[in-house]
């Protein structure tokens, strides 16, 4: 790493502190709407700013250009069909959830069916975010740093300890930023690193474009890319895709649901807002930014893979070693800021949304239930500590996952994502189906799809590999289609899974349906007249991403 490389990094991350600094020295972080909410003060720029960071960090960028550098364009439906997400979210959601005036997405759960089905969805959400979703960051940070600075020979230490070293610093770091910041700071620092990360993430395709280009203008790398690699420009995947078509329209707009619309570390950033309308508006300019991500989340990804060839193995590395070739030292030192800044505003925004849910959530209800507000915070600052160590901890180890990184978050959340989706989407839309019916689906909708992961799927595709192998079967693309046959495509089972919880819900409702119908309590705690234009700008959002996924 360079003296300009490091001059850049330095001056970039001083500078991000120091704004967070000054924005928030007036906000009082020992109230709990302080904390957690910001006061309730943010703007639709600073939210949309917040969301696009917490979902676009590292374990994002590094692991679905990882995805593009191994399959094409057709991995872009992720970001594409979050677009659509976000606009369901601010037009449907978030009117429904505002007017509750609610901090957490469990706190209306309680609201709905009881407290015992909502210390059931935080234990639910503070796993996913322990076991998934934050070791993945941390390890998707490391991995890019690793890369694109060769640490290994540069700190003459071994691979694994470089991932120990780079997980335990960016954990530490992020500690002190989201259990002694509150959401504002990460809100604030979340805005500003969204900038830098929009400015460095269109930098690496616009400099790996020239490369690639025999008269070094971006035109003529576009041009040399279509022609040199038209596979990679299909955005219909067959069966032994990661994402085969059909399960665009199952498990697919499931999870994007579920992210988007019921994710207690996306929506904390949207209850912090001002009115609704802000929060609308908030979400709505994200959602219009998040169709334009593939420029930086998937175009690099084929860039690498035309500049580096098939015979690059590591499909993750792929990302952080175009940015080492193709960034100046001066550039490369502000990008490793801005890829800093991401990893800690995801950590610290997981961190934060799991500090408000174990304090609201569960120390008042199990623990302490005479808590005041500033105890409260406490215990949520010390379980925030505690997650942080065990994801830490686990983080280093998601190296060794067969099916590259991202695809691992994905296949980890299912088992969260659809009973939780089913739960709030069924809360929402009756009245009479009672809190048991959302219990059994809370833990009997994971256990189904842990069994389906874990069981049946393996059983099912080593039968159809030894039937194959019985018959003499031995080419490679043959076997994979057989594998990818045995047993339907986690998407699809999500999907399927997501049906299966929704009937239980509804028959148990049936048998026995809830005795005191359910009556939404409005708050005024915020003004919550919704946007007049969020149905309009909505529709102009869809309509832009079916036009652009149709071109393709």
């Amino acid at each position: 790493m360079g003296t300009l490389s490091i001059i850049s990094f330095l001056g970039f991350t001083l500078l991000v502190a120091g704004i967070a600094w000054y924005a928030t020295r007036k906000t009082n972080e020992k109230s709990a709407d302080g904390y957690y909410l910001g006061g309730r003060s943010l703007g639709a720029i600073t939210i949309a700013g917040s969301l696009l960071l917490t979902n676009l960090s590292a374990e994002q960028i590094v692991g679905l250009n990882g995805q593009a550098f191994s399959e094409g364009i057709l991995v872009m439906a992720w970001e594409t069909l979050a677009a659509i997400a976000m606009v369901i979210t601010a037009v449907w959601f978030l009117p429904k959830y505002m007017k509750k005036g609610i901090t957490t997405i469990p706190e209306f759960i309680q609201g709905r069916f009881d407290e015992n089905t909502k210390a059931i969805l935080s234990v639910l959400f503070l796993i996913a975010f322990g076991i998934v979703l934050l070791p993945t960051i941390l390890y998707a940070g490391s991995k890019a740093f690793i890369t694109m600075f060769q640490l290994p020979e540069t700190l003459g230490i071994s691979e694994t300890a470089c991932y120990w070293v780079c997980v335990w610093s960016i954990g530490l770091i992020g500690i002190v930023y989201a259990i002694y910041g509150g959401l504002k700071a990460v809100a604030v620092s979340d805005l500003v690193n969204a900038i830098g990360l929009l400015v460095g993430g269109l930098l690496i395709p616009y400099f790996g474009l020239i490369m690639i280009s025999d008269d070094g203008s971006i035109t003529g790398g576009l041009a040399k890319l279509w022609s040199e690699n038209q596979d990679k420009f299909d955005v219909t995947g067959d069966v032994t895709s990661s994402i085969p078509v059909g399960t665009i329209f199952t498990g697919m707009m499931i999870a994007q649901m579920y992210y988007w619309g019921t994710n207690q570390s996306i929506l904390q950033r949207v209850f912090g807002a001002k009115s609704l309308k802000e929060g609308q508006k908030g979400v709505l300019l994200a959602a219009f930014v998040k169709f334009l991500i593939p420029v930086i989340v998937v175009l690099p990804g084929i860039i690498a893979y035309n500049m580096f060839g098939a015979e690059f193995t590591d499909a993750d590395a792929s990302y952080p070693e175009l940015v080492r070739r193709v960034l100046p030292g001066s550039l490369l030192g502000f990008f490793a800021a801005v890829l800093f800044g991401a990893i800690l505003s995801s950590f610290n925004s997981l961190l934060n949304s799991s500090a408000t849910l174990f304090g609201f959530d569960l120390y008042k209800k199990f623990f302490k239930p005479q808590a005041t507000e500033l105890q409260t915070v406490k215990a949520g600052k010390r379980f925030g500590l505690g997650l942080a160590i065990v994801s830490m901890s686990i983080a280093p180890f998601i190296r060794y996952a067969p099916d590259g990184l991202f695809s691992y978050i994905q296949q980890a959340l299912g088992s969260l994502s659809v009973p939780i989706l089913a739960v709030v989407l069924i809360g929402i839309l009756t009245k009479k189906v009672p809190a048991i019916g959302a219990k059994i689906v809370l833990i009997g909708g994971v256990l189904m799809y842990l069994c389906s992961l874990l069981v049946l799927e393996p059983n099912m595709v080593n039968g159809a590999l030894a039937n194959a192998a019985a018959e003499g079967i031995t080419d490679v693309a043959q076997l994979a289609i057989i594998k990818a046959e045995a047993y339907p495509h986690f998407l699809h089972v999500m999907g399927i899974l997501f049906v299966v919880n929704i009937i239980i819900m509804l028959v148990v409702g049936l048998v026995k349906p809830k005795t005191t119908v359910y009556v939404p309590k409005i708050t005024d705690v915020i003004d919550t007249t919704p946007w007049k234009y969020a149905w309009a700008v909505g529709g102009l959002i869809t309509l832009l991403v079916l036009s652009t996924y149709f071109i393709f």
